[in-house]
This record gives C-alpha cells, sequence and structure tokens, in this order.
C-alpha cells in the first residue's frame, strides 16, 4: 500500500467511527425523548384525574354558607322570640 492509500483508510475509519458515534448519539436522544413524552403522557393524565377530583368535590361540597345564614336566622328568631314571649 501507499502512503495516499494509507491516509485515505485512515480517513475512511475515522469517518465511520464518528458517523457510529453520531448514530449512538441520536439512539440516546430519541430514548431520552420517548422517556420525557411518556412522562409528560402521565403527567397529564394524573392532572386531569385531579381535576375532575376537584370538580367532583366543588359540586357535592356542604353549602357551609347556607348553613350558616340559615343558623344565624334561626338565632335571630330565638332571640327575638325569647324577648317578646318571655
Amino acid at each position: 500500500m501507499t502512503t495516499d492509500s494509507q491516509g485515505g483508510l485512515g480517513v475512511a475509519l475515522e469517518l465511520e467511527r464518528l458517523r457510529r458515534s453520531v448514530d449512538v448519539g441520536f439512539a440516546t436522544t430519541r430514548g431520552d425523548l420517548a422517556l420525557l413524552l411518556q412522562r409528560a403522557d402521565q403527567t397529564d393524565k394524573i392532572l386531569s384525574e385531579h381535576e375532575n377530583r376537584i370538580d367532583a368535590l366543588e359540586r357535592f361540597r356542604w353549602p357551609l354558607p347556607s348553613v350558616a345564614a340559615l343558623t344565624g336566622l334561626l338565632a335571630l328568631a330565638i332571640a327575638v322570640y325569647g324577648t317578646l314571649g318571655g
């Protein structure tokens, strides 16, 4: 072999190593992106479930302001009855 053919062979080998390295890097990046997408989907699902639970709690919560108003009216009625009837 001549010096030119050995130099060309060396360049070809280095290019193949570089190509392999880039392929591995891309494969790793694709795997990382797939994992991130899976986690984002899981997070969206969990968030949706929590939003549904919060909506259900808000719909079926005990009407505390109404109960407080009724209790106040009842106390006022008792006080008025006590002063007028007593």
